[in-house]
């Protein structure tokens, strides 16, 4: 029995017991039963919209998995190896770390990376020299605007910070 049809036989059960709505519970129970009237339409409503979005999901998982299956047919084909070039498989031992980097374009030596703590809100940011360079950058967390000036500083400046820091880790 669905719900809907649960709530029509318990209307039905309300109305014939003859509830007086002068008194006080005559009149919880009615307010009660009108409550639980919405509450099941509204329920069904959601029901339809999951079923309905369920359909959907469905469709582009089935999509998704069409693209996919086109486009590994591709790589499989277009495979050589970025060694020595052959279409198979190849013979030269890789280590598969330094594969997962080149496929991302990731090189631990590009950038240092700088680590700047937000005023605001205390969110730890990691910046790239280029990021440093642009002067601002908002905060990822609470989008307040950090501004970056280093046209005032010298090479001593940053060596001092450097100095700090190799005493502190002595410690």
């Amino acid at each position: 029995m669905k719900l809907t049809e649960k709530m029509s036989y318990l209307q039905g059960l309300i109305s014939g017991l003859d509830i007086d709505s002068s008194t006080k519970e005559g009149k919880v129970i009615l307010q009660m039963a009108e409550v639980m009237e919405e509450m099941v339409l509204y329920v069904d409503d959601l029901q339809s919209q999951v079923d309905e979005l369920t359909e959907l999901c469905d469709a582009l998982d089935e999509d998704l998995g069409s693209v996919e299956d086109v486009l590994c047919e591709d790589d499989d084909d277009d495979y050589k190896c970025m060694n020595c070039g052959e279409q198979d498989e190849c013979d030269e031992d890789e280590d598969e770390e330094d594969d997962e980097d080149e496929d991302y374009g990731f090189d631990e030596d590009d950038d240092e990376l700088y680590e700047v703590t937000c005023p605001s809100c205390g969110d730890t940011i990691l910046l790239d020299e280029g990021m440093i360079e642009e002067g601002t950058i908002h905060c990822p967390n609470c989008n307040e605007l950090l501004e970056f000036d280093y046209d005032g500083l010298t090479i001593e400046d940053f060596e001092g910070n450097e100095e700090d820091e190799k005493s502190d880790d002595k410690k």
